[in-house]
């Protein structure tokens, strides 16, 4: 059974949720290796006695990965299986958390968070795919949105798990998550039937026009970007504001952050429930973009007090949840056919990579030069344009 016949004419298996849950789970662990970096970046400095220049490559080295190889890992998917990619993206995740926890040296702890970020990506593209062509019809929205919740959860996780680094330290967390990663690739293994063929009749350099002379991979991918990158202009210097503007303790600060990320989770499932209910995509996506907008100039606003602020936060990361999860529901008719939703799904990867790289470095340069005032109007500038981009480009439903 492949992908192409699942999703042609909306057509899907009849899976229920344990297998949602046991995809999900793929997610999940992943999610674990893009939040432990930034909780280990002081031990980790001072472990190796490297600036906190180069240590800030071990937060980079995953968003550049996914900027660069998403759509090449979306070809891959589709002509060598989903399930395949997301064993080989655990496998790979596993390997690179293994050396990390053994390296000696900024070089050699750089380039595993590269093989963590390789494999972090196969498991991005790749599990989605799996969902679309296992899942009946009536879950394939709810799905998505649980899907959707699994970096909030992830990151989560590991923010609630800071205690362990106290009697594991940063190398026996690594391999911590080397041996979570490995275990969970053969409960994955052992639970998921492969879902996509080999055999694409199809040629990689044929393939890869298609999807880059149709319209609707780009669109994804510039929805994506501009989700992403006002996105993490605002929450990417969150703890910075409330430690900076107001005296904020680091540990409240962050815990903030923590309550924020976990809003986006609630807002994804609230976006599976108001496409499962039929809801248009088009509408849920534009209430998620215009309340961005209110709540991230109530954040950036000078004045307020912090916990007013902190409520803002909680919100505006509440209702960016509604996002993703329309816009991965709209994917497999937004793919130019069939057996190219991997690749189109890799392009959206890219798309929201080159917007989490983009967003903060823009942020910044606009905050410093013209006060963050600024960076509210930008991010509302870049949400208007996407918002006339998807009442255009937008299937009518999922």
């Amino acid at each position: 059974m492949s992908v192409a016949e699942n999703t042609e004419n909306g057509r899907a298996g009849d899976a229920g949720w344990p297998t949602v849950f046991v995809i999900a789970g793929a997610g999940t662990v992943s999610a674990f290796q893009v939040g432990k970096a930034p909780m280990a970046l002081s031990v980790i400095q001072g472990d190796l006695g490297i600036s906190l220049a180069v240590v800030s490559w071990l937060i980079s080295a995953f968003a550049i990965v996914g900027a660069g190889f998403g759509a090449p890992i979306g070809l891959a998917v589709d002509r060598i299986g989903a399930k395949r990619m997301v064993v080989g993206g655990l496998l790979l995740q596993a390997l690179g958390s293994g050396l990390g926890g053994m390296a000696g040296g900024a070089g050699p702890l750089i380039l595993s968070r590269v093989v963590e970020g390789l494999g972090f990506v196969s498991v991005l593209v790749a599990a989605p795919t799996i969902i679309f062509a296992t899942v009946s019809p009536d879950l394939r929205d709810r799905a998505i949105a649980v899907w959707a919740t699994v970096m909030p959860v992830g990151m989560t996780v590991v923010m609630l798990a800071v205690p362990l680094f106290t009697y594991l330290e940063w190398r026996g967390f690594w391999m911590l998550n080397a041996a979570i990663l490995l275990g969970y690739c053969l409960f994955f293994a052992a639970s998921i039937p492969a879902v996509v063929t080999m055999g694409n009749a199809h040629s990689i350099k044929e393939q890869l026009a298609n999807v880059i002379v149709a319209p609707g991979p780009w669109v994804l991918a510039a929805l994506f970007a501009a989700f992403s990158a006002a996105f993490f202009a605002i929450f990417g210097f969150l703890p910075t504001l409330l430690t900076d503007q107001f005296g904020l303790s680091q540990n409240l600060a962050s815990t903030v952050a923590a309550v924020s990320v976990a809003a986006s989770g609630l807002g994804n499932l609230v976006a599976g429930a108001l496409l499962s209910a039929g809801r248009p995509p088009v509408r849920v996506l534009t209430a998620g973009f215009v309340a961005m907008i209110i709540f991230g100039f109530g954040v950036l606003s000078p004045g307020l007090a912090w916990a007013f602020v902190a409520g803002l936060a909680v919100l505006f990361s509440l209702t960016a949840g509604l996002v993703p999860v329309v816009l991965m529901g709209c994917l497999p008719r937004l793919a130019p056919r069939p057996d190219l939703v991997g690749a189109t799904m890799g392009f959206a990867i890219q798309g929201n990579n080159i917007g989490m790289l983009a967003g903060p470095v823009t942020a910044g340069a606009l905050a410093a030069n013209f006060g963050w005032g600024s960076v509210a109007v930008v991010v509302a500038a870049v949400l208007i344009a996407a918002i006339a981009l998807a009442r255009t480009m937008l299937p009518a439903r999922t």
